[in-house]
């Protein structure tokens, strides 16, 4: 096997992130969004040390997983990649890859929860960010999703199936509108052009609606007759807020220069396990609003009894762990590095009349070392780069009795529950939780206790 040559391998199995593998002469081939089963041919693109990482060129026989995928976008689209597999199969193949990475890390002897899934496979999605741009160098307009394998390239998702319904609309009348009036998206290299991004929020049980158009400020352009087409759709939600930011980084990321409310408000108000929390336009909060209720239950019934204790709800964000848990304990102190994410964990804990729970806004690392108190239980929500070294010191300093660990990425998870078990902590149980179907993505939370 050389580099840049073309192969034919079988897939034999999958791991955690989306890659693939098979074996060619002994060398095993990595291959990102391949099922396992399937027979594919590959373009190699590096070789190492008996291990190769090639690209999917044509997919010989298809997996014996496989049914038709429902939505008409799948292979293009650069999401879901799952989607032609039952949803029963993905759920058993991302328990298997996750319990691989804890039998890889050696950490054993506990008790594994059957793995939850979405209470809704399809529909799903509270938030989605569509790019402007277009399927062909100039070809006309797009609004949708980045094409498979393709970082320039925009497909218009107008079908995609993990969203609510009147995403599917907003989608489309907003683009036939920006089609009428010609106006060219912004191009990332030249770094011209207008349109850049759309971002709609729905709020599942309350039905509120939130757009976001992000544009650049290279044209004026009045949007308030995009607003009252907007506002005759017959939609199942109720839009409460239109809002026009501007953008001119240069990075393809969504963020404001400036941000105007040309309809309502800058927010909407989601509803979870009886509480009530305010989200802007640039909050974070999870995707999946059921599976949400689902994940955050499981992280209740690891917290347990906390009458009279105090809670430590680390990397918290808007604080909505630690509030769901905090009528159980007696205190709830949550640390967030971003300030607005504080904020708004701060106005949502007395919206639910919480004044049991404060929100401190720093760096995880750096705030443990400042607190006085000494935690009954912590709860670690880390991002998918896991805890930094030097705050999971601090945290282990604290020898508190239960850690509840969250996280998106079992990868870096099962690192530091390794270096837990090193420093007198036991894992308990652990259960995943499914909040993105049909993309590789899973949640999982690990129960530990001092030994």
């Amino acid at each position: 096997m050389k580099k840049r040559e073309t192969i034919e391998l079988i897939i034999e199995g999958s791991e955690f992130g989306g890659k693939a593998y098979g074996y060619v002469d002994d060398i095993k081939v990595t291959v990102k969004h391949g099922l396992p089963g399937q027979k594919v041919k590959a373009f190699v693109k590096k070789i190492k040390n008996n291990e190769a990482e090639a690209q999917i060129a044509e997919i010989i026989e298809a997996s014996p997983l496989e049914n038709q995928p429902t939505c008409q976008h799948f292979g293009k689209c650069g999401g879901c990649f799952q989607q032609a597999i039952t949803y029963e199969n993905q759920l058993q193949i991302k328990e298997e890859q996750i319990k691989n990475l804890f039998q890889e890390a050696g950490l054993k002897n506990y008790q594994w929860l059957k793995i939850q899934g979405s209470p809704q496979p399809f529909d799903y999605r509270n938030k989605m960010e569509f790019s402007f741009g277009d399927e062909e160098k100039g070809g006309p307009l797009t609004l949708g999703m980045h094409k498979r394998g393709r970082h320039h390239d925009i497909v218009t998702v107008d079908d995609c199936r993990i969203m609510d319904e009147d995403f599917r609309k907003l989608l489309i009348t907003i683009l036939d509108y920006f089609k009428d009036k010609d106006l060219a998206p912004y191009h990332t290299r030249r770094h011209e052009g207008y349109l850049r991004h759309l971002v709609i929020r729905k709020a599942q049980f309350t039905g509120e609606i939130l757009i976001n158009l992000v544009t650049t400020t290279q044209k004026q352009v009045d949007l308030m007759d995009l607003v009252e087409n907007i506002k005759e759709l017959k939609l199942r939600g109720k839009i409460v807020g239109f809002l026009h930011t501007f953008n001119d980084s240069l990075s393809d990321v969504v963020q404001s220069d400036e941000t105007k409310i040309l309809l309502g408000r800058d927010y909407l108000v989601e509803k979870l396990l009886g509480l009530e929390f305010k989200i802007s336009a640039f909050s974070f909060f999870q995707t999946n609003s059921a599976g949400a209720e689902k994940l955050y239950t499981i992280v209740r019934d690891f917290v347990g009894e906390a009458k009279n204790q105090v809670v430590f709800d680390l990397y918290c964000g808007t604080g909505t762990i630690g509030q769901i848990v905090a009528s159980n304990a007696k205190k709830v102190i949550g640390i967030e590095i971003i300030e607005d994410a504080v904020e708004a964990a701060r106005e949502n804990a007395k919206r639910n009349q919480l004044n049991n729970c404060s929100f401190i806004a720093g760096d995880v690392k750096e705030e443990v070392k400042k607190l006085k108190e000494k935690p009954d239980i912590i709860i670690i929500d880390p991002p998918r780069a896991g805890i930094h070294p030097g705050a999971l010191k601090d945290i282990i300093s604290f020898q508190t009795e239960r850690i509840v660990y969250v996280s998106c990425n079992p990868r870096t998870m099962v690192q530091d529950l390794v270096e837990l078990e090193k420093r007198g902590y036991r894992i308990v149980k652990v259960q995943c939780m499914d909040m993105f179907p049909h993309t590789q993505h899973v949640e999982t939370v690990a129960l530990i206790e001092k030994k």
